[in-house]
């Protein structure tokens, strides 16, 4: 008699009971290929914005659209059985009004069946946080070095640096706890002010350039794998060159092909042996 094992998805609650019990693991995906790779490794997938300057060259984060997050989130849920998907909404798709908000980000999680949403902002985004938790959609909150800020903030440039700023980006993570976020998200802070915010919080808190005390870490999967086509980021790590193994891949293919080499009968159809 054969058994069938269903494999159940990582919950928003599961996420939370996490803090201080074990690191939360996520990495970055935007399609269904690195997606199936990542998902029995991962305790949360985050479908970034940053799929804009990964996945389509840009310059930033600031021009993807609700819907095409919405879309690459639903290619990764759909070849994903354990990792919990959590989708960023982009600029301009949350901030105007709660009501947009509700909409956009009720729009994500219906097309695409992820299990929450991340958004970037301080205190003043809190309203939003509260009020989009209150209807049911799960926030994980991301504060300091925010990328969709890159205009006002001058720069991809550390946070938290000054007693000024870190009190503001503290101020900022404790207004989204209170609002009900289930986690917020430390980017490129000081390292002893993330340690502070983590020990602060009864949320996880995931770093990406925050500290190792966070309760979890989140890089992009394209520059772990040397896949960016990009300068390294000081608080990320290369674990390999599969940009590498492409590329001589594809050049054997190539060889292959102007040699005569490839394809061979066997690579053809209708041919007696």
């Amino acid at each position: 008699m054969s058994v069938h094992t269903d494999v159940k998805r990582i919950s928003v609650p599961q996420l939370m009971a996490y803090k201080g019990q074990k690191k939360i693991v996520s990495l970055t995906a935007y399609n269904a290929p690195i997606a199936r790779l990542l998902d029995e490794h991962l305790d949360m997938i985050l479908v970034g914005d940053s799929t804009a300057m990964v996945g389509y060259a840009l310059p930033n984060t600031l021009t993807i659209t609700a819907e095409q997050m919405a879309f690459h989130a639903a290619a990764v849920v759909r070849c994903t059985q354990r990792a919990c998907v959590i989708v960023d909404m982009p600029f301009g798709s949350y901030q105007e009004s709660l009501e947009q908000a509700f909409r956009n980000c009720a729009m994500a999680m219906a097309t695409s069946g992820c299990d929450g949403i991340k958004m970037e902002g301080g205190a003043a985004l809190a309203p939003t946080t509260r009020f989009l938790v209150e209807r049911g959609i799960p926030v994980l909150a991301h504060v300091g070095l925010m990328p969709q800020y890159v205009n006002t903030m001058g720069g991809f440039k550390a946070q938290g640096m000054t007693q000024e700023s870190a009190d503001r980006i503290l101020n900022d993570a404790l207004a989204h706890e209170q609002a009900g976020a289930f986690g917020v998200v430390l980017e490129g802070v000081a390292e002893g002010l993330a340690r502070h915010i983590t020990e602060k919080l009864s949320i996880p808190t995931i770093g990406i350039g925050g500290s190792p005390d966070c309760d979890g870490q989140v890089l992009v999967t394209e520059d772990i794998l040397g896949l960016s086509g990009a300068r390294i980021p000081k608080f990320a790590k290369q674990f390999a060159d599969v940009g590498a193994l492409i590329s001589q891949a594809v050049g054997q293919y190539a060889g292959d092909v102007r040699s005569g080499a490839f394809p061979t009968l066997d690579n053809c159809f209708g041919v007696k042996k």
